[in-house]
């Protein structure tokens, strides 16, 4: 087997609900400790195109789309949200969210 199809297999072994969370939480954290939110946003980009590959694989395109926007519009919606809870509290209630959306809808699926 090829380094990438080693690659692919590493990460369809991971449920999409920790990848979520590890885009979310990981890209605000990174962002936050460097200073450089397109390093945040990479860290967020990373992720979610993992996270993309469950849903696609696990749910088909009705379900990838809806994650998929679920987790731009966490995104999104976490930086308003910030000015009314703070931001760390803000990036959590969207994570919980998203990450509730990919337990229920591919993750479940899986067991």
């Amino acid at each position: 087997m090829s380094a990438a199809g080693t690659a692919v297999r590493a990460v369809e072994a991971v449920p999409a609900t920790v990848l979520v969370t590890s885009g979310l939480i990981g890209g605000y954290a990174t962002a936050r400790a460097t200073g450089n939110r397109p390093l945040g946003g990479a860290v967020l980009a990373a992720a979610g195109a993992a996270a993309a590959h469950q849903w696609w694989r696990r749910g088909g395109p009705a379900t990838s789309a809806a994650l998929g926007g679920l987790y731009v519009l966490g995104f999104g919606l976490s930086h308003p949200l910030a000015k009314r809870i703070g931001a760390w509290p803000s990036v959590l209630a969207v994570t919980a969210a998203n990450a509730a959306a990919n337990a229920v809808l591919v993750d479940r699926a899986r067991r």
